[in-house]
């Protein structure tokens, strides 16, 4: 009797362990690149082909406001992998790799702390400094061989798969006969869409040159959506359908111009699909099979869902939403979103979503939407569209992406999904406009948003500490005087301008940075009474502000001390002073006499590949090289 007591003892043990390790869930993430969810079948877009996708979201959860937290892919992976976002961090700028605090881990490091097997297959690119080391903390495999054939028997995984075929690369950025070698032509015919067999967004010119430039979209996005129903086959295959959930989602906005890069909703929304087993669709907490939901999310809310279903406890320092189980979080209301430096192309936007309304401030609109990128100004499509309104081909929607941006964009993203009508100037908007203005103040001061410094300021201070621990210090980083210097740029007329002559000559570096920021944002005719105060600012021993005062005044004024500082300034051994001044050039109306410096910059093996770039752009709008010419250093 006691051998039977013993027996049955043994048993209930035994199956309680495998009981309590069944309650973790597979989790596989399948990650694609560049897409925004009107190319898809299952948002609604008939002329797209993704049947895999569309059965996913048939037999899943659908979610209709799921947002990137940035509109380019390093700073969206670091707020990924990390949890944090970009503007506390000082990750926001693209490919940068400026250290983060030793207690913020890759959020994979906790799940392994909860018995997982966590591989990665295999992009990084997660835009933070020493990372070898954090990538190998975060997975216990990253490569291309990585998957969840490696973990122990009953292990419970974690498994990403990034899928680049719909990349900026594959869709606009690759020579076209690559595209039909390496997209087209690995479809099968049945499965190819043609130029003819799509609507054209409205902000592109409907010709078919572009005709043949756009349809990548649509056959990148196939032969993705192929690719994806091979790995679901194979976890069908290997008998672990029924015990993992599937998340399905875009790193960010369609990598287009006008979408990738630029702080709208083309730029943000992502497609974004989870997928339940049948054992555990008790976690979802909006049903499943077929579930459509508006619910507000955005990349901070991974890291803290995954922890939570894992089991395990979430640091302090992630303030993202718990999506799934027990643990679930309420719901917000709104979300606020951030996009900065894209490769050599310098900017700053800031958003705020509900949803159905989309609202962005630009802190530098002198700069177009279709701004200088060397990767976007090497793609066919982009020098379509610059011909074609060299042409006067374009309609004045299709012109404004090439001219300066006003101070915010405010889109009803219900009713008009390719936001061609900015509403801030719409009475019948003004309550609407007042909110979210006030959500962004405070979203920005709370977070203590670190990106108000200049990419100058953030590589002074990575050298002896981390720019996320730098901006707790109100001593230090004053943001509220900072950021109040930093709104007023983009408004435009006189007395804005005397405000900001006034801030250009305060004690605090930075906001007379911003100040400098908000002159160049202001029309020659308003800065002719300030003239003197502009000109004087170019000697500004910050060199931030001295760079923009110069550009300034060369444009505006045709000052011949300008013209030499700023060729001083392209030569100048630090990066981000000399990304400025390139960057400022390639917006400027004459930019013959810097011809020289561009080129012996270029020539220079020790500058950065931004800098180069930059003046690549310089050059090929100048004719003076090939408009496809990519530096390759």
């Amino acid at each position: 009797m006691k051998n039977i007591a013993f027996l049955f003892l043994f048993l209930s043990v035994l199956f309680g362990c495998q009981k309590k390790e069944l309650s973790k869930p597979n989790i596989l993430w399948v990650t694609i690149e560049d897409s925004s969810p009107q190319f898809f079948g299952c948002y609604g877009d008939t002329d797209a082909r993704t049947p895999v996708i569309d059965k996913l979201a048939d037999e899943g959860v659908r979610f209709t406001n799921a947002f990137s937290t940035g509109t380019v892919c390093s700073p969206s992976r670091s707020t990924i992998i990390t949890g944090v976002r970009t503007f506390k961090m000082g990750t926001g700028n693209h490919r940068s790799n400026y250290p983060i605090p030793e207690f913020i881990h890759g959020f994979p490091y906790y799940l392994q702390q909860q018995g997982y097997y966590v591989t990665n297959n295999a992009k990084t690119d997660y835009n933070v400094g020493n990372v070898k080391q954090f990538t190998k903390q975060a997975w216990n495999e990253s490569s291309g061989k990585a998957g969840w054939w490696n973990r122990k028997p009953g292990q419970p995984f974690f498994a990403v798969f990034n899928y680049a075929d719909s990349h900026q690369s594959r869709t606009m950025t690759m020579p076209y006969e690559w595209y039909r070698k390496n997209v087209y032509n690995k479809l099968p015919a049945a499965d190819r869409i043609e130029e003819d067999d799509f609507e054209m967004p409205p902000f592109y010119n409907n010709s078919p040159e572009m005709r043949k430039q756009f349809v990548r979209v649509y056959n990148s996005i196939k032969l993705t959506d192929n690719k994806i129903g091979e790995l679901l086959q194979k976890l069908e295959d290997d008998n672990l359908r029924d015990s993992t959930i599937v998340f399905f989602y875009a790193d960010h906005g369609e990598g287009m111009p006008r979408g990738k890069t630029n702080g709208i909703n083309f730029g943000y929304r992502v497609p974004f699909i989870i997928w339940f087993p049948e054992m555990y669709k008790h976690l979802s907490p909006w049903g499943t099979a077929g579930i459509v939901t508006d619910e507000l999310i955005d990349f901070e809310d991974l890291a803290p869902t995954l922890i939570s279903l894992a089991g395990g406890e979430i640091p302090d320092y992630l303030k993202g939403r718990v999506l799934l189980g027990k643990n679930r979080s309420e719901p917000v209301d709104h979300l606020i979103l951030s996009s900065d430096r894209a490769d050599n192309g310098i900017d700053m936007v800031r958003t705020i979503t509900d949803g159905k309304y989309v609202y962005s401030r630009n802190f530098m609109p002198f700069m177009p939407e279709a701004r200088y990128i060397r990767y976007m100004e090497i793609g066919d499509i982009k020098q379509v569209m610059r011909k074609e309104l060299a042409e006067g081909k374009l309609n004045q929607l299709q012109k404004s992406l090439f001219e300066p941006r006003p101070a915010e964009f405010l889109f009803d993203i219900e009713n008009d999904l390719w936001e061609t009508k900015n509403l801030v100037d719409n009475p019948e908007y003004k309550v609407v406009l007042e909110k979210m203005r006030n959500q962004l103040d405070n979203k920005t001061l709370n977070a203590r948003d670190v990106m108000f410094l200049p990419e100058y300021e953030i590589g002074l201070i990575s050298k002896t500490e981390t720019p996320y621990e730098f901006r707790m210090d109100k001593t230090r980083y004053p943001l509220i005087e900072i950021y109040a210097a930093a709104s007023l740029s983009g408004k435009r007329g006189e007395e804005i301008a005397k405000q900001q002559i006034s801030l250009l000559k305060d004690r605090n570096d930075v906001v007379r940075y911003w100040a400098a920021i908000g002159l160049r944002c202001q029309n020659q005719e308003t800065l002719k009474p300030f003239q003197q105060e502009i000109i004087t600012a170019m000697n500004d021993e910050y060199p931030p502000v001295a760079v923009t005062a110069a550009a300034i005044s060369y444009q505006d004024f045709k000052s011949q001390d300008a013209e030499n500082k700023l060729n001083e300034f392209i030569r100048t051994e630090n990066p981000d002073i000399a990304l400025m001044a390139v960057n400022y050039l390639l917006y400027l109306d004459n930019k013959e006499p810097f011809v020289e410096s561009v080129k012996a910059v270029h020539e220079m093996p020790d500058r950065i590949y931004n800098v180069k770039a930059a003046c690549v752009d310089v050059l090929g709008s100048l004719g003076l090289v090939p408009n496809n010419f990519q530096n390759r250093n």
